[in-house]
């Protein structure tokens, strides 16, 4: 082979690698979801260029420019409810102020409660503060006296009702009372909860942590250690904790160079993770069935009405087993986030709701009777922390507080409890119960010409809104005036716990309806009739140029 044969054959090589690495870029780019959410570099730096701005006593009330008589109208309800909230909430909301001083959580939660532009006003006319002294049944009481249902469902923990928690964390430490908070080995009931816990996954091997977020890291971790591979798969909006690889764009102030953020429910992602021999792993939250390629619902992200939620349990489960079926076939581990969805949609959780059996699956929230807990599930190869050719090369992963005699007898109690009969009977018809439940009230909210409905997974509940609107957020206020407690998010998300009796669901259903009509009365959904969501982003983004330009 003479030197011009080589040059033009090293040439060929080269321009048949620079074309295949170009494909595999095009096929990674066909992958993201068209939106932000799928974009999360360019996400983070348009966030970057966003300028603060807010409006006056004035503007607050006219921001969709609606007529004089309906600002008039918006304004005596917002003082209204303004003098409600601070008859009933004083003490509440003086803890509150306290905290802000000293906890940036609490005063997170504050400021972004609504769209930024209102949030001041909101602070000062309808200050909150979530001072809950007492749980009962189906029922919190905060700190000024107040009775509100519980639909914050403890951020997930709360499956059972609060007064199940309370028995299972005494049971659990009374369990641990010759032992104490001793760390120094495993109490025998540890390797009791691992046989459960092997019985509930299917897989092989467990490991304790003392949160969902580091669950995740570990799964994460081991399945890099044990593929040899640098990347990680997750879905456009999945919320996965807050650690930086499983949050890569807003809210990481690094970037995460080895996360591919794809699109869920797509066969361009199939194709790259067909392709590509650098990924360890795929995450699924299955919430994301809500939802897909879209984040958790916030009303702080409510600028307009394009929120939409819906659950086709049967798309969604025929995506997962293709994604399972590619992992599979390509030697990338399978990691399914059961964080919030463990326990809830079925006994197994989401892997036996939709019918799939991952490589690895993470618990968490309810799984610990009420204290703080993480677990990780997995196969025996993947869960090992070292190599039986490779002694100095070990994958260590160990925590101070993993196995707390407290978190484990409490976990004990729980999955004792789950294994009685009465409570594998909770999951006779569940699904139909709940689904019936939301299906009546959004016939009672049609039938009342209000403009929002429900959409759900089991007991995780979001609200959307059906008529272009500015100020959707504002519902969260008038729920509370009628004594039902949310979360931060607001509308973004209820979570019923199974202590929810049939009255008790009617109740909470006629003080929705009631709120609704209140907000409605007050003039916030008024609509031109002309006026479109792609209208209102546009305002929206007017008023942002306006500000950052002038």
């Amino acid at each position: 082979m003479t030197r011009k044969t080589i040059a033009y054959w090293l040439a060929g090589s080269a321009a048949l690698l620079g074309l295949n690495k170009a494909r595999k870029r095009l096929l990674l780019s066909k992958a993201k979801h068209r939106s932000l959410t799928g974009h999360v570099r360019m996400a983070k730096r348009m966030a970057g260029q966003i300028p603060h701005y807010e409006f006056n006593y004035q503007e607050f009330f006219r921001a969709d420019v609606a007529p004089e008589a309906i600002a008039l109208q918006r304004q005596k309800g917002l003082e209204e409810l303004s003098a409600l909230y601070a008859r009933r909430y004083p003490k509440s909301v003086s803890l509150a102020a306290e905290a802000r001083e000293g906890i940036p959580d609490v005063d997170f939660t504050s400021r972004y409660r609504v769209p930024f532009p209102f949030s001041p006003i909101i602070r000062e006319k309808l200050a909150t503060g979530a001072a809950y002294v007492k749980s009962d049944g189906v029922m919190l009481t905060d700190l000024d006296g107040n009775q509100f249902y519980d639909l914050t469902g403890s951020y997930g923990v709360n499956l059972l009702g609060t007064d199940a928690y309370k028995q299972l964390s005494a049971d659990g430490m009374a369990m641990m009372g010759d032992i104490g908070p001793h760390l120094g080995g495993l109490h025998p009931v540890t390797v009791d909860n691992m046989h459960r816990l092997k019985a509930i996954s299917g897989l092989d091997a467990v490991s304790f942590h003392m949160s969902g977020t580091e669950a995740v890291m570990q799964a994460v971790r081991l399945a890099r250690y044990h593929t040899g591979r640098s990347h990680l798969v997750r879905f456009a909006g999945a919320y996965h904790g807050w650690w930086g690889d499983v949050q890569p764009g807003i809210g990481n102030p690094t970037p995460a160079d080895n996360t591919y953020t794809l699109a869920d429910m797509s066969d361009a992602t199939l194709e790259v993770l067909a392709s590509r021999n650098n990924i360890a792993c795929v995450l699924v939250n299955p919430l994301q069935a809500m939802h897909p390629n879209s984040s958790a619902p916030g009303d702080s992200a409510l600028v307009d009405s394009s929120r939409r939620a819906e659950v086709n349990r049967q798309a969604y489960t025929r995506w997962l087993r293709k994604l399972a079926t590619t992992c599979r076939q390509n030697g990338i581990v399978l990691i399914v986030d059961e964080v919030f969805t463990g326990f809830r949609l079925a006994e197994r959780g989401a892997c036996e709701y939709f019918g799939i059996a991952p490589d690895m699956v993470t618990y968490g929230k309810t799984l610990g009777g009420g204290l703080p807990v993480g677990v990780v599930c997995g196969r025996a190869e993947l869960m090992k922390r070292y190599r039986d050719d490779r002694p100095a090369d070990i994958c260590f992963a160990r925590g101070t507080f993993n196995s707390h005699p407290y978190v484990m007898g409490a976990m004990n109690a729980f999955l004792k409890h789950m294994e009685k009969p009465e409570s594998k009977a909770l999951y006779n018809g569940m699904d139909e119960l709940w689904n019936d439940r939301a299906a009546s009230l959004n016939a009672m909210l049609e039938k009342e010409g209000l403009p929002l409905r429900i959409a759900n997974l089991g007991t995780i509940w979001t609200c959307f809104y059906t008529t272009p609107s500015r100020y959707n957020w504002m519902l969260q206020f008038y729920l509370r005036a009628e004594g039902l407690a949310m979360s931060w998010v607001g509308t973004g998300r209820f979570i019923f716990n199974l202590a929810y009796s049939a009255d008790d669901f009617a109740e909470v259903a006629r003080r929705f309806i009631a709120a609704a009509k209140a907000m409605k009365k007050d003039g916030w959904w008024w609509t031109d009739g002309q006026t479109t969501n792609k209208a209102l982003k546009r305002q929206t983004m007017k008023e942002m140029l306006r500000s950052r330009f002038s």
